[in-house]
């Protein structure tokens, strides 16, 4: 569970915060879902270096506060505080409501690929969500 809790009008904030950060590092994180590849590497990354401690804490909260503004962004999600169950379940205060009224946890999920590796792709992750606004459709010839 966090140690600080998190709001989830909040998590823009977090995100845009993180991506302002690490835009020296030249990671074009641009809110698409190709840019959560990029994610997957990071966390690739910070696995290999294994140093754990409140440094790396702090980067993957804003890895997934990013793949949650993804979902929103790209998939229709809404940022919601998750009620006792819920954060019991996820180990977070916060996560995304689907347009399908399903609950997930980017944040979780970033923690998870950190301790599985690739079998947690974060870019599989979207691709393989279900319950996420699709594209309208082109207009018929």
């Amino acid at each position: 569970m966090p140690e600080v809790e998190h709001r989830p009008a909040d998590m823009p904030r977090h995100a845009a915060a993180f991506v302002a950060r690490v835009a020296s590092a030249r990671l074009p994180l641009d809110y698409s879902v190709a840019s959560l590849r990029v994610v997957d590497r990071v966390v690739d990354g910070l696995r290999q270096a294994g140093s754990p401690g409140p440094r790396l804490d702090a980067v993957l909260f804003g890895l997934g506060a990013y793949v949650g503004e993804v979902l929103v962004r790209r998939a229709g999600a809404e940022w919601i505080a998750f009620d006792a169950s819920q954060r019991d379940y996820f180990g977070q205060d916060v996560g995304v409501r689907m347009p399908d009224g399903r609950v997930r946890s980017p944040l979780g999920k970033v923690a998870n690929r950190y301790t599985a590796g690739a079998a947690e792709s974060l870019q599989t992750f979207y691709l393989t969500l279900p319950g996420r606004r699709r594209r309208a459709c082109a207009a018929a010839l």
